[in-house]
């Protein structure tokens, strides 16, 4: 993933702090890019946040003096080009991801971009080669896998706390894709703009899955559009849905256990999400208020042995990366500062353990071949 050489990973070696700029950090409250990567970033050592840029240079210049960013730039080219920074982090709706994403890489500089990585596989696809041809080390933000708590699952299974995995399944509710729709988030209703139930909630869910059990074999998904219309909750009108809100899929795990999906649109007064993991000789339980395995806090249990239910499982100190962040009060940031950290460790030491664009490009490719389409009853 991350493990070609380049002056970025030889200047974190060294030990100097990575020059960060982001694309979308601007001065009004309540953006990704302020909930999540603004707290991530400022929780570590090893990076600065050196710049911004927003949709103006009057905003950028108002973003920069709310965030106190010392530089700000009114185009994302402009903050590319700057010597300060070495990694731009794009932070904006995936509609923009392309052009924004190819701004950076034409300045030959590290990127790290949100899931999705484009609209589309073939999206996808392009800044992934591109990447490859710049030679320079990409990130695409599925951050599940880095969450301390999915990191303990996965060294729990490889040692055997189960035994022989026997079968997974998990439910989760999405949040969005409901009976309401906040204004700020309509756009996730458009299939034109590649962000819906199947690969926001779902599609990080199965890459941090993956991480544990391995990519599921024969992966079929089914999708269902139940509601037509949500309703706005700013001016009471319908908006039409033209994205799935209910995804099932089903597949079979490496050695031959069988797995299950169901994601469902809105909140369930019942489960907001539960994975199970049973196999020979226990079972483990990881759960949470909503089914964003990325962003949410997770309580995790397990029995095994003789043990008649499941108990708690505290996840052990060593796999807290950044005790500066607070799992539950931080959750938009957690695992996604986790990540930050170890592609810090990976620039540092050759390794790849955070997923990079032809990851992405892979898990966006298989998301899009395995549905089902036949059996699928959706408005897009």
């Amino acid at each position: 993933m991350n493990t070609s050489p380049s002056p970025l990973a030889a200047s974190a070696r060294s030990g100097k702090p990575i020059g960060v700029g982001i694309v979308g950090l601007g001065a009004s409250p309540g953006s990704w890019a302020e909930r999540a990567h603004l707290p991530a970033l400022r929780a570590l050592p090893g990076y600065e946040l050196r710049a911004l840029s927003a949709s103006s240079k009057e905003s950028a210049e108002l973003a920069g003096r709310t965030h106190g960013v010392p530089r700000t730039f009114a185009t994302a080219a402009e903050l590319a080009a700057s010597d300060e920074v070495d990694l731009v982090v794009v932070t904006v709706k995936a509609p923009r991801h392309r052009e924004l994403v190819r701004a950076a890489l034409d300045a030959g500089k590290a990127v790290l971009c949100e899931w999705p990585l484009g609209t589309g596989p073939a999206e996808s696809e392009e800044l992934a080669q591109l990447a490859r041809a710049a030679a320079v080390p990409t990130v695409v933000g599925l951050q599940a896998r880095s969450h301390p708590t999915v990191a303990y699952v996965r060294d729990l299974v490889a040692d055997g706390y189960v035994g022989e995995v026997l079968s997974s399944t998990v439910v989760g509710s999405g949040g969005h894709w409901g009976a309401t729709v906040d204004p700020r988030s309509r756009y996730v209703l458009d299939a034109a703009n590649g962000v819906s139930l199947l690969t926001i909630p779902f599609g990080h869910t199965l890459d941090g899955f993956a991480s544990v059990l391995g990519e599921p074999e024969e992966l079929r998904i089914r999708l269902a559009s139940r509601r037509r219309f949500a309703v706005d909750t700013e001016s009471g009108l319908p908006v039409p849905v033209t994205v799935a809100d209910q995804v099932v899929a089903s597949g079979r795990l490496p050695g031959g256990a069988v797995a299950a999906f169901h994601y469902r649109g809105g909140t369930s007064r019942g489960t907001g999400f539960r994975w199970e993991i049973n196999g020979t000789e226990g079972d483990l339980v990881v759960t949470a208020p909503v089914g964003h395995l990325q962003l949410s806090p997770l309580t995790l249990q397990g029995g095994r042995g003789q043990a008649t239910g499941v108990a708690p499982l505290p996840v052990p100190e060593s796999y807290v990366r950044v005790p500066g962040l607070d799992p539950a009060v931080d959750s938009n940031a957690y695992a996604l500062a986790h990540a930050y950290r170890q592609f810090l460790d990976d620039l540092r030491e050759g390794t790849s353990a955070v997923p990079d664009f032809a990851h992405g490009a892979a898990r966006r490719r298989g998301i899009e071949t395995a549905i089902d389409k036949e059996l699928s009853d959706t408005t897009g």
